[in-house]
């Protein structure tokens, strides 16, 4: 099957990086389903990329809402090719003595169980469909390698979705499903505004970060999933060349 015509479901779609590789698959002829929490940022995404493309609300916390998401997905295009576990949050940036159970379950429930349904309910439709098989591809960020200071329930999350996407790769096998993650670093979206402000370092010191053009990141989720089904990138970083992450900064 080519990629003209393929269904793709990104998570988080609504903003950010979410919407930037919605709008690419779109514009690469995919049909596209966009899920987030609130409906009016999916469904400018959706008139933006123009049809075939759907806006489902979803909580990606709830298994209920996971998988009726899903079920809708497959009653409108009856397949699911490429699957983007992109929805994320995080924590208030404090000392981690001060951090409430509330905020460390929050970003856990959705970092880490939100992927995992989401990732149950692809290999469900995935496995039975014909041509067997797609392609899962989660957002881990560079977080998924080094911390920054003050971010133990994003980080945490972000380790624990490297777990989630090898054993995914392994799991997937007999199903003709690839997983891989992307990891990325300081790409410019209103959530990473503050980098150009400056933020904390691993010195206590505040400096200010270069970014990069979302448009990039868009870029490297299409190669990933455009690979034929026998070829997997399991783990691509893309990030601001100059960021403090490699070496000592």
């Amino acid at each position: 099957m080519s990629d003209q015509g393929k269904v793709v479901l990104v998570t988080g779609a609504g903003s950010g990086i979410g919407r930037a590789v919605a709008l690419a698959f779109a514009k690469a002829g995919y049909r596209l389903a966009v899920t987030g929490r609130r409906a009016e940022p999916l469904n400018e995404v959706v008139a933006e990329a123009g049809k075939p493309a759907i806006a489902i609300p979803a909580d990606m916390t709830d298994p209920k809402s996971v998988a009726a998401l899903f079920a809708k997905v497959k009653a409108t295009f009856g397949r699911l090719d490429v699957l983007f576990n992109n929805a994320g949050t995080n924590a208030p940036a404090i000392n981690l003595e001060e951090l409430t159970a509330e905020q460390w379950k929050s970003v856990v429930d959705t970092n880490i169980s939100g992927v995992f349904y989401c990732t149950q309910e692809a290999f469900k439709i995935m496995k039975d469909q014909n041509p067997q098989g797609g392609r899962i591809i989660n957002n881990g960020s560079i977080s998924a390698t080094a911390p920054r200071p003050n971010s133990a329930p994003y980080t945490a999350s972000k380790h624990a979705v490297h777990g989630l996407t090898k054993s995914t790769a392994l799991d997937g096998r007999k199903y003709n499903i690839a997983c891989g993650q992307i990891d990325i670093g300081n790409t410019l979206t209103p959530m990473a505004q503050q980098m150009t402000k400056g933020v904390l370092q691993a010195d206590l010191s505040v400096k200010t970060e270069p970014t990069f053009d979302v448009a990039h990141v868009a870029s490297s989720v299409l190669y990933m999933a455009s690979l034929p089904l026998d070829a997997n990138v399991l783990s691509l970083t893309v990030m601001a060349t100059k960021m403090p992450f490699v070496g000592r900064g």
